[in-house]
């Protein structure tokens, strides 16, 4: 009996805590997705990844080592006819075999680089390149900031958006009550609580859609923060404050990550036209082996002199120089297509700062005119709240129509709707002026 009584508990606990709410933050639920999003984690990788191209570089200008082993046996041995006089019989012909049925040997070579401008060349490219995936992971954890903070914020105007309906559902029911117990004392046409409950009608409806609006984006909300889909989120309402900006001079956007991974890209690009060029520069190396070779009529392991096996050793060092002469002018093609690769890349960094340049001005514009939005409207709703409780006062004392009541509550949730709209307007300008200003970042401090 304990034990059920303890097993009941703990699945009660467990139950309790899978469906506890995670307050999120705008800083949490970005620090969340840098940890965990799949595209933050493969961006890592990459980083990672390029010190391994490093050491794949770096080996070809160390010395390459190998050891090599072998077993011969020749059923059949190659003969060759060689002139007699060598052998006291001169005018004749003598066919010779050479060779031993068994032959064994084992050595180790090496080769050593001393000049090979495409190692050097392409040791100073994965340098680059290593580079050019930390600046495009940190091009990918703006991106995914950016996403996350847009996501953020649309979750929390659409529970705004619910939290006006749930008053105007409030609202609403107490003036069907009213209309009812008038109603119920004649004091009230029947087609008049006909109308309001149309109205009830069409309010849960919407009210249902939001509901439905609401979770579909904060399933894509933890979507974008790779947090599992289960989880139960809550967003402080702090996090909506409406805060003022430093609009200083245009930012360089020289040092934005986008143009900087461009920068980098176009340095690559450099190396490649150079490691091409290589191609015209001669290329010297340093060889050594050192061998060991045992020949006899019977398989030389294990085997002696007395065998009739026989073991030697022997070594070369050597230098091999390679001078390319002529190519069939293809070093040539392929150095202007490299050529070409950096005019355009030069174009690409141009029109990518004027892009930049714009995006700022206008996240500019765009936060100065949702201020003034944000003012306007939030002037607005007050009004239409004013305006409902005096047509609603009114509506009692028979001073106003249903019809004056009903269209009062449609004003005041389209100004507060209204409202909303215009702070998700200046959030997303927000997010949008701090990308301008590659300070996407700072949002993890908040």
């Amino acid at each position: 009996m304990k034990k059920t009584i303890l097993i009941v508990i703990l699945t009660f606990a467990i139950g309790v805590q899978a469906q506890e709410v995670k307050t999120l933050t705008l800083k949490d639920a970005i620090t969340y997705a840098l940890e965990n999003k799949a595209d933050a984690k493969k961006a890592k990788l990459q980083v990672e990844n390029g010190e391994y191209e490093i050491q794949e570089v770096r080996s070809r200008a160390l010395p390459q080592i190998s050891a090599n082993g072998s077993l011969n046996y020749n059923p059949i041995l190659q003969t060759t006819v060689i002139d007699g006089a060598g052998f006291g019989a001169p005018g004749t012909t003598i066919q010779a075999a050479f060779g031993q049925k068994w032959i064994s040997g084992a050595g180790v070579t090496l080769n050593q680089a001393l000049y090979d401008q495409s190692v050097f060349i392409g040791l100073k490219a994965a340098k680059s390149t290593r580079e050019f995936y930390q600046i495009n992971a940190q091009l990918t954890e703006e991106q995914v900031i950016e996403k996350v903070a847009n996501a953020y914020y649309q979750v929390y105007v659409t529970r705004e958006n619910l939290k006006v309906l749930d008053n105007n559902l409030k609202n609403t029911n107490k003036v069907k009550d009213i209309i009812k117990g008038q109603y119920d004392n004649g004091l009230a046409k029947k087609i008049d609580l006909d109308r309001t409950l149309v109205r009830l009608s069409n309010i849960n409806t919407q009210r249902q859609q939001t509901i439905n609006a609401v979770q579909l984006q904060e399933n894509s909300l933890k979507f974008l923060m790779g947090m599992p889909i289960e989880t139960k989120i809550s967003i402080p309402e702090s996090e909506f404050e409406v805060t003022a900006n430093a609009l200083s001079q245009m930012p360089d956007t020289t040092n934005r990550t986008e143009y900087l991974l461009l920068k980098k890209n176009e340095q690559l690009l450099e190396f490649q036209k150079k490691s091409i060029q290589a191609a015209y520069y001669p290329r010297l190396s340093l060889t050594g082996s050192y061998n060991f070779i045992g020949q006899g009529p019977e398989m030389p392991w294990f085997k002696k002199p007395s065998d009739g096996v026989y073991w030697s050793d022997y070594a070369a060092i050597g230098l091999n120089l390679n001078i390319p002469i002529f190519t069939g002018f293809g070093t040539k093609a392929r150095v202007s297509q490299a050529e070409n690769k950096l005019k355009s890349i030069k174009v690409d960094l141009e029109e990518t700062k004027l892009a930049l340049d714009l995006e700022y001005e206008n996240a500019k514009t765009q936060i100065d005119n949702s201020i003034i939005s944000i003012n306007n409207q939030k002037e607005n709703a007050k009004l239409a709240q004013e305006v409902l409780t005096n047509t609603n006062n009114n509506y009692i004392q028979g001073l106003a129509s249903l019809t004056d009541l009903l269209e009062a509550e449609n004003e005041l949730v389209a100004a507060q709707n209204n409202y909303t709209t215009a702070l998700l307007d200046y959030k997303l300008a927000e997010i949008q002026l701090i990308k301008s200003k590659g300070e996407l970042k700072t949002l993890t401090n908040k």
